[in-house]
Order: C-alpha cells, then structure tokens, then sequence
C-alpha cells in the first residue's frame, strides 16, 4: 500500500518554500543569513531554501531563532523538518523503482487532484499489469542498447511498484483523477490484442469511478488553433493549500519538474485546450467499451467466449453510470 502522506521531498519544497519567505521578510540576503548563523557554506542555505537537500533540525531550528518566528511557526515547520528527513521510511512502502517512477510517486502522495496527458502511452496510474511490463521491458532494451540501464530490480520489482502506486486509486480519500488519453495510446502499435483488451477493459472499470474523468483524444481530431502538445505532462494540486502546485513533464527517459508558475500556467491552458478537443467523459466511456467489443469480436474463441461473457455486465454498470450523472 503507497503511503498516504506527503513525501519527504514536497516536504522539502514546502520547508524551503517557507524559509525563504521568513529570510525575505526579516530583509535579509543570503550572504547576511550565513554570516549570522555561522554556517561555512554558503551554498547550504541555496540547497535548503530549494528543497534540494535533506534538512537538519539544528540547522533550521536556528534559522528559526534568526528570523524571530512565533512559536506555533516554529512547531510547524519543525514538524515539517521531520517528515522531510524520513526518506528512507517512507520509501519501504514501496517495491523497489527507478528513479524516474519514484519521482512520480513522490508528487502523487498527498495529492489532491491530478491532470495527466501523454501523446503516446497510457499513464502509469491506468495501466494493466500486462500493459505496464511491455512499456518497462521496452524502454529496458533501449536503456541497456544505450548503455544506460541503472536499475536497481527486475521488471517484475519495477511492474509491482507500479501497481503500488495505482492503489492510490482505490482509497477511500483518492485525489481527483483526469487524463486525457491519446487514442493512439490504444492503437495496435501498443502491444498484442490480448495486452490491449485487458487494458481496454481495466479503463472501462476506472471510468467508472466518482473520482476519476477519462478522454479519449481521437487522433485526427484538431487542439486549439492547430496546437501540437509537445511532451507528456502531469500537474499535481495537493491536500494542503500550502504545499505548492507541481508540474511534472515526462520526456521519455529523464522528467524536470517545476513549481515556477507562469510556466504552470501554460501548461494549464495546454491541458484545457486538450480536455475541450477530445471526447466528453461519457463519450470516452462509450469509445472505450465500444473499442473493447471490437476487440473481443476478433479475438480468438477462447477470449471471445470470456469477452462475450463480462461485456454484458460491464456495459449495465457503464449504463448505470449515465443514469446517475
């Protein structure tokens, strides 16, 4: 089971967040603030007041005395100290994972509300067991081709953490869920048909949720005034209104991440002009059990027998859902 709290490293971003604040109103500069603790670095207060570094609760406890904060101030970002230091507690909940799928479990913990898009692959969150192998064991081949691979695990270890991080889903306080799907994504360059069925049918059962809102983005269907998304993108708003707002962009085999906010903001508008060009939420759903019917169609007898079988039910359960919306 994924943990439910924030990450150490948004705790991170929140604390550094926080002691820049209380440096720029106490109308210090940096220079000033090591000379007066004594510190003989002076980029240990960069590395904190960017969350790049584990902090010390000495070191931000006497921060704290510099800046004069009140004492229910400096409970609270103690508080915060601690839950950024606990990494590796924190990390033994999870199978092991690269550092590029760690990276996104980090942002999804505590979250409120995730937008996700990628113009070629279903997002983690939504893939199958079966799904989620492929796209590991491809990339590995390319990685290991490039002498690249820095694995600490099988793929099996990589697939079950992934399907830790799904969870996430499935709990009682899961964060509100959007993605806009290309449907490329589902196309028969994604894997073999039975891959493809499963997956099919898992989105089916997802777009069904309450929390969750899936669209499909036909392929030969315009963005905006011929907008062309460039790279897969996911935004992250959490629990705590304090915390701040994260973009993540996906580029394949490495990701950046971003709190700035005129770059946030454009990515919301991308995000939107997505949303708008592709399939309202029960249209999607409907392409989605209508391309899993075709599938189970041409699928051999055996599938099909199993296909013919769940498709009844599942598209009561879809027609459940456009009643009660």
């Amino acid at each position: 089971m994924p943990p439910t709290g924030p990450s150490p490293v948004l705790r991170r971003r929140r604390l550094g967040l926080e002691l820049r604040k209380l440096r720029e109103a106490a109308g210090l500069t940096g220079d000033q603030v090591i000379a007066r603790v004594g510190w003989a670095s002076a980029s240990k207060l960069s590395r904190l007041e960017n969350g790049r570094s584990r902090p010390d609760p000495d070191d931000v406890a006497a921060l704290l005395d510099l800046y004069g904060v009140t004492a229910a101030q400096r409970g609270e970002l103690l508080g915060i100290t601690g839950e950024a230091g606990d990494m590796r507690g924190w990390l033994r909940k999870y199978s092991v994972m690269t550092p590029q799928q760690r990276s996104f479990a980090e942002l999804e913990a505590g979250c409120a509300e995730i937008l996700e898009y990628n113009p070629v692959l279903v997002p983690g969150l939504l893939q199958t067991i079966g799904y989620a192998r492929l796209r590991i064991v491809s990339a590995r081949q390319i990685e290991s081709w490039a002498g690249e691979s820095e694995h600490g695990g099988t793929p099996e270890d990589e697939v079950a953490a992934r399907v830790a991080r799904q969870s996430l889903l499935s709990h009682p306080d899961a964060p509100r869920y959007t993605a806009v799907l290309e449907e490329s994504a589902l196309g028969r360059r994604a894997g073999p048909p039975e891959v493809l069925r499963e997956q099919l049918a898992q989105l089916c059962d997802l777009a069904m949720l309450p929390h969750v809102t899936l669209h499909v983005l036909l392929r030969d269907t315009p963005i905006g005034n011929w907008y062309l998304p460039p790279t897969a993108f996911s935004i992250y708003r959490f629990a705590d209104p304090l915390d701040p707002e994260t973009l993540a962009i996906e580029g394949g085999f490495t990701n950046a991440m971003s709190t700035e906010v005129n770059t946030l903001n454009a990515y919301k508008v991308a995000f939107e002009w997505l949303r708008s060009a592709a399939l309202s939420a029960t249209d999607t759903t409907s392409w989605l059990f209508e391309a899993a019917g075709r599938l189970a169609e041409t699928a051999g007898p055996s599938t099909a027998a199993h296909g013919s079988a769940t498709a009844p039910a599942q598209r009561r359960r879809h027609s459940d859902r456009l009643t009660d919306r």
